[in-house]
């Protein structure tokens, strides 16, 4: 038996070699590798005796070449291909042991030039393995090293590597080198900051962690991660105790997270089935954390709690006394964490660079039968130059920070969505209603039955899309708003107009709308 290896990570090839060698296999090996097999007194033939040309170019070409693979595709069961080898005086090679130049590393190097980048895309290593990997019943090829031990189980039981195994080996080459080839295409995409849609879409993501099931129990699950440098994001969160997160955890911590970016002062930012139940923005994160609980002390119950500052034991101290899913802070004083694990299923994630903001350039995507439709991410707030206050009365100076404040909120809630402020505090939240109204009304609603009959008076309100009718400017008008925030755009925006006029409510269109389905 011969083997060819050349591998980039080294991590336990001096022991595979030396049990290789132990088996009787002749081992064929290239540049570093050979390099290293020798320092270590493994005996192996340089690719360049193979072939009988030497390796040129700056190691750039070695193993492009019919000695190897010939030695590769020739397909054993078929006489002309031995005939063929025979007359060439070419030997098979019955396994290859491969893994590529370290691109994902290079590229994820911060300050990395592009010539460094395209001198990390390896060539002939993608070309031994698809080679190996079309002609698997005759050639086992390894891609990943911790399958060495199966490899070795196999051949030091059965003499040979089963075409079973040999068919799992194969599966994983075409999978490497495909997110290899797909690594390499998206980088060149983001260098030419090209924000096109390409005729054919190829993406790949790396699993963090399978999980105990999906959104019901009954559904499997899986976390997958960009290949990118993504800091803010919730694949970069350091766990610190309870569980492993579960699907909902994950898609839950994340909208929280999207919302908590749109702040820049101490905020806290309370989440539940992926919508905002509280929010709140103060001097301190713990008098944040205090408006967001007292928003909704209901559905708060089982939520997710994330802030964009530290966590000190005051506020650790009101979370121990409630069931709570998921914590998330860029840090914890020591007693905030002792106090907090305590709580052994509660999951604390630290997140250093919580602020961090995705990059314009990510994709939202979302799985339909048959397809994907894929948009850019709502990287926008607002324009200023489009906002526009259209009634007689413009809004005071609170009014207006509050009115900002309710439009970053409002913008994560699921469509219809609806939110009320007050002092930098959300007071109701209507999310996810067929009809505008009832997301009004529900949030009035909200307000009244969880904070208290006068919460809403005195209060801004916040709509992600136009008002079709006045009908929203009336219930909002008879409930104590005093100022509105919305897109406009509406065939009936002058009766909504009027309303506002009608009962002296401010009212300022953005021209920029923010559905969430």
């Amino acid at each position: 038996m011969r083997a060819l290896i050349s591998v980039s990570d080294k991590t336990g090839i001096v022991e595979l070699a030396k049990e290789l060698t132990g088996l009787g296999v002749e081992l064929i090996s290239t540049g570093g590798t050979y390099k290293k097999l020798k320092e270590e007194g493994i005996p192996a033939i340089e690719i360049a005796e193979l072939t009988g040309f030497p390796e040129c170019l700056d190691g750039r070409v070695k193993t492009l070449h019919p000695a190897v693979h010939a030695g590769l595709l020739a397909m054993r069961s078929n006489p002309e291909h031995m005939a063929t080898l025979k007359e060439l005086n070419i030997q098979p090679i019955d396994l290859v042991i491969v893994n590529l130049y370290p691109f994902k590393a290079t590229i994820l190097k911060e300050g990395v030039t592009r010539a460094e980048a395209v001198e990390n895309i390896d060539i002939g290593g993608p070309t031994m393995l698809r080679a190996a990997a079309k002609n698997y019943q005759d050639v086992a090829v390894v891609v990943d090293p911790a399958d060495y031990e199966t490899l070795l189980k196999e051949l030091k039981e059965n003499g040979a590597v089963s075409l079973d195994t040999k068919f799992y080996f194969m599966q994983k080459v075409f999978q490497h080198t495909s997110n290899y080839d797909t690594m390499i295409a998206s980088y060149l995409k983001k260098e030419r900051q090209d924000m096109s849609f390409p005729e054919t879409l190829t993406m790949t993501f790396e699993k963090v962690q399978e999980m105990r099931y999906g959104e019901n129990s009954h559904q499997q699950a899986a976390f997958y991660k960009e290949i990118r440098n993504m800091k803010g994001s919730l694949t970069q969160a350091e766990q610190l105790n309870g569980k492993e997160l579960s699907y909902n955890n994950i898609n839950d911590t994340n909208g929280a997270l999207e919302l908590l970016k749109e702040f820049e002062e101490p905020t806290v930012v309370a989440c539940k089935h992926g919508n905002p139940c509280g929010v709140g923005s103060a001097d301190s994160i713990y008098q944040a954390w205090r408006k967001a609980y007292e928003s909704d002390k209901t559905s708060i119950f089982g939520g997710i709690v994330v802030a964009n500052g530290t966590i000190e034991a005051d506020m650790a101290a009101d979370i121990s006394e409630m069931f709570m899913e998921v914590v998330v802070a860029p840090e914890y004083t020591p007693d905030a964490l002792d106090i907090l694990c305590r709580k052994k299923n509660i999951r604390i994630l630290r997140l250093a660079d919580i602020k961090e903001k995705q990059p314009k350039d990510a994709l939202d995507m979302k799985k339909v039968n048959g397809g994907i439709v894929v948009q850019t991410i709502d990287s926008e707030l607002y324009r200023e130059e489009d906002w526009k206050v259209v009634t007689k009365r413009k809004p005071t100076e609170k009014e207006l920070e509050d009115l900002k404040f309710a439009w970053k909120v409002v913008k994560y809630v699921k469509s219809n969505g609806i939110a009320y402020a007050k002092d930098k505090q959300t007071v109701g939240i209507g999310p996810g209603q067929v009809n505008r109204i009832w997301a009004t009304e529900q949030g009035i609603e909200h307000s009244r039955t969880q904070i208290g009959p006068e919460a809403i008076q005195g209060a801004v309100m916040a709509s992600d899309a136009f008002f079709p009718f006045d009908d929203c400017v009336e219930a909002a008008a008879k409930a104590g708003v005093t100022a509105i925030i919305q897109p406009g755009g509406a065939m009936r925006d002058a009766d909504s107009i009027a309303k506002c006029d009608a009962y002296n409510i401010a009212m300022v269109f953005t021209g920029m709308r923010h559905f969430r389905h």
